[in-house]
């Protein structure tokens, strides 16, 4: 800082009584820029243990906090870039240890810790933020008992998710070969350090988006996520929400075999089934299959004897009942000597009957009138109304008779053949009676009705005279007498004859 700031000024008394000439000007930007290389120089790469403080995350990505203890307050950065690549997410109330460069931001003249690594400080400090996340989790009901699904009793397909590479997946596959072989599909992922949570969380969630029929591959019926033993470090990716909240969101029946048997993670608490190691995982799955057989055949010895047992008890019990019954062909025989003296009472009910109702028929007859009786009787009341209608059917008689010739002298007084009979003809054509004149035509063929008979005709072009149509008594001609023939000067019908 000698450079900034000299010791004294040319009289050497320091900065109080020299002239503001001799006191060199700098800009905030520069002072800025040298406490910036100053506090780089001299702090190269540090690791600052304190307890987060304001954590946020910017839209950018950064990761913006303090760091704090007893006494003072660092603030932090840490870069989009490098957040990603972060062992740990911060949070509030964390203790942890941060690794990075010493530096300032002039904007606000403050200085910070440029953050490249973060890791919690201390297992005291992971178990105080272990208990902290248990907490929180089980009030949201991730842990409760009644979230938890039975296993099945022999899976057809078992997942397991765990690294390929271990001794976790050969123990796995060899117990279970012992037991009971299944089909075994492995989701291979990483089991410790950065981005192993995530793995671990989208291989559970990836198997429970497996179709249930249909797929290139099976559905698993069971899960098992597994790891072996380790520290609190090494386990500490099976403690993170993102791997507690896929474990609690299987659908598929899950269970946890992280670690040794005393070793104990979040996704103990959420899983349906907590293994102490992976080989007690595969032996928790399955049952042993030589077992099941000795069992298999237990029950059939014992479903067969109880069968037996079963049907000697019914046969004994029909025997005994046999044994109480009255012997069929002695039961028959007497059947059919009651059947015999049924047909014979029977036979003679019949008799009884028929003569009862040949008596109560006589009794009946006795009791009616004789026929001739009853007729005699009716031609008594019938003989008053017969002489009254012999006595009114003459004169009846003779009424309606005077009523239908009265009826059919009028009748032929309006007939037209008493008009025929005092000259008069009918003449017809072919559509019927002729009442005019102009409806003959030349060579119309006509029909002339007289008194005594019918004769043909033609018309022809002859006009009715005007006397006739002047007087009509001149059309008045005597009678056409039967075999004589007159001429055409004589006939009053003109041309038409």
């Amino acid at each position: 800082m000698s450079d900034f700031y000299p010791e004294s000024g040319p009289a050497g008394g320091g900065f109080a009584g020299n002239a503001p000439g001799n006191v060199p000007e700098f800009s905030v930007s520069e002072i800025s820029q040298a406490v910036k290389r100053t506090l780089e120089g001299t702090f190269e790469r540090v690791r600052v243990r304190g307890e987060i403080s304001g954590f946020k995350r910017a839209a950018s990505g950064h990761l913006y906090m303090a760091l704090k203890d007893e006494s003072a307050v660092l603030d932090a950065v840490c870069w989009r870039g490098t957040a990603g690549r972060l062992s740990i997410k911060p949070e509030d109330g964390m203790e942890v240890i941060a690794s990075g460069r010493i530096t300032s931001y002039p904007g606000r003249s403050k200085y910070q810790i440029v953050i490249d690594s973060l890791e919690l400080a201390g297992e005291g400090a992971l178990l105080k933020l272990l208990e902290e996340r248990r907490r929180k989790l089980a009030e949201e009901g991730l842990f409760a008992e009644e979230r938890k699904q039975a296993l099945p009793f022999l899976p057809q397909v078992i997942g397991v998710v765990t690294s390929p590479t271990g001794a976790v997946i050969r123990d796995i596959l060899h117990r279970l070969a012992d037991r009971f072989p299944r089909r075994v599909l492995v989701w291979p992922v990483l089991v410790q350090g950065e981005g192993a949570a995530e793995q671990v969380a989208a291989a559970i969630r990836g198997f429970n988006a497996f179709p249930a029929d249909g797929g290139p591959l099976p559905r698993p019926d069971l899960l098992i996520v597994a790891r072996g033993g380790g520290s609190l470090e090494d386990l500490w990716a099976f403690n993170e929400e993102v791997v507690v909240r896929a474990a609690a969101e299987s659908r598929i029946p899950l269970i946890s075999a992280v670690g040794h048997e005393t070793d104990t993670t979040l996704i103990d608490f959420a899983a349906d089934r907590r293994a102490p190691t992976p080989t007690a995982a595969a032996e928790i799955a399955v049952p042993v299959r030589r077992e099941l057989l000795i069992q298999t055949g237990e029950l059939e010895r014992r479903l067969l004897a109880a069968a037996s047992r079963l049907v000697a008890e019914r046969q004994e019990r029909v025997e005994g009942l046999g044994r109480g019954l009255v012997d069929p062909k002695r039961l028959v025989e007497e059947m059919n000597q009651r059947l015999d003296e049924r047909a014979e009472r029977l036979k003679g009910a019949w008799t009884t009957l028929l003569r009862d109702w040949q008596a109560r028929l006589d009794r009946l007859q006795a009791s009616l009138p004789h026929p001739r009786q009853f007729l005699a009787v009716r031609a008594e009341q019938l003989a008053g109304p017969a002489a009254r209608l012999d006595y009114l059917r003459p004169r009846l008689l003779a009424e309606r008779r005077q009523e239908i010739d009265g009826l059919n002298r009028v009748l032929e007084s309006v007939s037209y053949k008493k008009v025929l009979q005092r000259g008069y003809a009918v003449v017809r054509g072919p559509e019927g009676a002729i009442t005019r004149p102009e409806a003959v035509t030349p060579g119309l063929a006509l029909e002339l009705e007289f008194a005594s008979g019918r004769a043909a005709a033609t018309g022809g072009s002859g006009q009715p005279a005007s006397a006739s149509a002047a007087d009509p008594t001149s059309a008045k001609k005597p009678a056409v007498r039967k075999g004589k023939k007159k001429s055409s000067s004589d006939d009053p019908q003109g041309s038409l004859l």
